[in-house]
C-alpha cells in the first residue's frame, strides 16, 4: 500500500482523493510493478492492496471499476520440478535400505551383550522410555542417552531414510507418509490394506485406501506392504509408551528442562509435519552425490540435495515408463491430470523419454504401412512398382493402351491383375496395382498429392489418417521418390499443380 501510495504521489496529476482513483492509475502501477518484478507478482501484489479497499471507508469512496481492476486474473501455471536422474536416484534409494537395514538388525535381529547395569537401564527404558543417567557431563548426556535408545527405538536420525524408502517404495508424496495409521488388515499374507490421508484434496476426500505389497520374506525393504510392516514392528516398542497407540510413527526423543516433558517417545509429526528434520545433514553423511555436472573426471561431483517432491516425481516417472506411457494404468496415487502436470510435464527425462518413444512409435507405423504396400503388391504377382525414368535426349512415347488417372498410368484399365475385370478401384489403389506405372511426368502432382496428404493429417485423427492414406504415402515415400535424383524432385516442385485431386477419392460429406 506505501509503494502505491509513492507511486501515486510521483505521477503528474495525482490523485488528492480515493475517489479520484481511475482504472488509468492501477493500470500504469501494475505496469510499473512488473518492470522491475514479473507478472504474476504485481498481480499478487495488486490483489492484496484490494483487500484494503474492500474495507469501509475506502469502499464507499473508491468505485466499483477501479477496485474489480485492482484483482487481475491470476493464471495457475505450475512449475513441477524435474526428478533425479537414474543414477541419482539409484543412489539414494541404496543409501536409505542400506541404512534401514542396519536399523532392522540393530532392534530386530542383533543380540544385546551387556552387563546387568545396563540390562536395568535398557529395562526402565523400555517400560518407561526415560534413560536415567549417572555421572555424564551435560555436553555428553544427550549423545550417550541417544546411543541407549538406540538399542531398543527408531530416534530422529532414522527418520530420513525410513522417509525415504517408503515414498520410493510406495509413490505415494511426503505428506501422506507422515499422516500413515497404524492401523492396517493384511490380506492373506500378500498384501496390507492402509487408509491413507491426502490433505490436499480437501475434506471431503481425505481418506483413500491403498492396498501394498508385502512380498516374500526377505524382500522387505523393496516392496512398500513389507516395508510398511517391518516399521510398524520396529515402531511397537514405542507406540506402547505412547499416549496415542493408531500412530504409525512412533519414535524416541530426547529434549532438555522440565518444560519440553523430558525423554520420552511420541510422534514426530503430531505438533507438525515439518518437524524440523534435516535432510541434508543424512545425505552428507552418507556421501550421496550428484551426477556430474561435466566430463572433467578431475573435479568432484557435489552432495546431491535431497528434495521429496523430486524423489516423488522420479518414483512416478519409472513408473510412467514401464506402463508405456499410459497415464490411466500409471496414475495411482493422484489423478491423471495431476500426474502430468505436477509430475510428468516437467521432468526433462520424461520429454526425452517421450520424444525418443514417439519417434519409435511413428518409424513402427511408417513400417506398417510399407510392410501393407507390400503385401498388397505381392497379391497382385509384382515385387515393385514400375516407374520409368525417361533420358533427356528420348523421345519415347507411353504405349498407347496406357490411361492415365489421377497421380499416375494404368497400363491395362480393362483387366484388373485380380479380378480380370475393368478396374473400378480408388485411385490411392493405384500404388498398390501390378498394372501401376509411374513416370518423371507424373512427379509434380504426386509432390502436390504428398502436400495434400499431411494437411488431411492435420486435420483427422493419427489413426485415421494412416488408415486411409499411410500404404499410398509409403509407397510414395519409400519406392517412388528415391527413383528421381534430388534435382529431379526440386524442378517437379516448382511446377507442381495447385490441385492435388484428392478430392475424387474422398467422400462427398468429407471434403472441406
Amino acid at each position: 500500500m506505501t509503494r502505491l501510495i509513492r507511486f501515486l504521489a510521483q505521477t503528474l496529476h495525482p490523485p488528492q482523493h480515493p475517489g479520484d482513483l481511475e482504472v488509468r492509475h492501477i493500470d500504469a502501477y501494475r505496469r510499473f510493478r512488473e518492470s522491475s518484478t514479473n507478472e504474476r507478482y504485481a498481480k499478487l501484489e495488486l490483489r492484496s492492496i484490494a483487500l484494503i479497499f474492500d474495507v469501509p471507508p475506502l469502499a464507499e469512496l473508491v468505485s466499483a471499476e477501479v477496485r474489480d481492476r485492482m484483482r487481475p486474473h491470476l493464471r495457475y501455471q505450475p512449475n513441477p520440478k524435474s526428478g533425479y536422474s537414474d543414477g541419482e536416484l539409484a543412489r539414494i534409494v541404496t543409501a536409505a535400505r542400506a541404512d534401514v537395514a542396519i536399523l532392522r538388525d540393530r532392534l530386530l535381529v542383533a543380540p544385546l551383550d551387556s552387563d546387568e547395569e545396563e540390562r536395568h537401564l535398557l529395562e526402565v527404558a523400555r517400560t518407561t522410555g526415560s534413560i536415567q543417567l549417572r555421572g555424564v557431563s551435560a555436553p555428553r548426556i544427550a549423545g550417550v542417552k541417544r546411543r541407549v535408545a538406540e538399542h531398543l527405538f527408531v530416534t530422529r536420525r532414522d527418520l530420513t531414510p525410513l522417509l525415504a524408502l517408503l515414498v520410493a517404495t510406495t509413490g505415494w508424496n511426503l505428506e501422506v507418509i507422515k499422516d500413515l495409521p497404524a492401523k492396517h488388515r493384511i490380506i492373506e499374507d500378500l498384501a496390507v490394506e492402509v487408509e491413507v490421508t491426502k490433505r490436499r484434496r480437501g475434506p471431503g476426500h481425505w481418506h483413500q485406501t491403498a492396498t501394498w505389497e508385502i512380498g516374500p520374506p526377505g524382500k522387505e525393504l523393496s516392496t512398500p506392504g513389507g516395508l510398511y510392516l517391518l516399521l510398524h514392528r520396529m515402531m511397537a516398542p514405542a507406540r506402547e509408551l505412547m499416549d496415542d497407540p493408531s500412530t504409525f510413527w512412533a519414535l524416541w526423543h530426547h529434549r532438555q528442562g522440565q518444560r519440553s516433558g523430558g525423554d520420552g517417545c511420541r510422534n514426530p509429526f503430531a505438533a507438525a509435519l515439518d518437524a524440523s528434520l534435516r535432510h541434508q545433514h543424512w545425505m552428507r553423511e552418507r556421501g550421496v552425490k550428484a551426477d556430474p555436472l561435466t566430463d572433467d573426471t578431475s573435479l568432484e561431483a557435489p552432495i546431491l540435495r535431497l528434495d521429496f517432491n523430486r524423489l516423488k516425481t522420479s518414483i512416478d516417472v519409472r513408473r510412467t515408463r514401464q506402463m508405456g506411457g499410459h497415464l490411466p494404468s500409471a496414475a495411482r496415487t493422484n489423478t491423471t491430470g495431476v500426474l502430468f502436470r505436477n509430475y510428468l510435464a516437467g521432468d526433462k527425462s520424461t520429454i526425452d523419454w517421450a520424444r525418443e518413444l514417439m519417434a519409435e512409435t511413428l518409424v513402427e507405423v511408417e513400417q506398417a504401412a510399407w510392410s501393407a504396400h507390400r503385401r498388397a503388391l505381392a497379391t497382385h504377382g509384382v515385387m515393385n512398382l514400375e516407374i520409368r525414368i525417361k533420358s533427356e535426349d528420348s523421345d519415347q512415347q507411353p504405349p498407347s493402351n496406357e490411361v492415365d488417372t489421377a497421380w499416375t498410368s494404368c497400363s491395362d484399365h480393362e483387366h484388373h491383375p485380380l479380378t480380370g475385370r475393368r478396374c473400378a478401384a480408388s485411385f490411392l489403389d493405384c500404388f498398390h496395382c501390378g498394372n501401376c506405372v509411374v513416370t518423371d511426368d507424373h512427379l509434380p502432382r504426386l509432390l502436390s498429392l504428398l502436400d495434400a496428404l499431411e494437411t488431411r493429417r492435420q486435420q483427422m485423427s493419427e489413426d485415421a489418417w494412416w488408415t486411409r492414406y499411410g500404404s499410398s504415402w509409403a509407397a510414395i515415400r519409400y519406392e517412388v521418390l528415391p527413383k528421381f535424383t534430388e534435382a529431379e524432385v526440386d524442378r517437379a516442385t516448382q511446377t507442381k499443380p495447385n490441385d492435388s485431386f484428392l478430392d475424387l477419392v474422398e467422400p462427398r460429406w468429407e471434403q472441406p
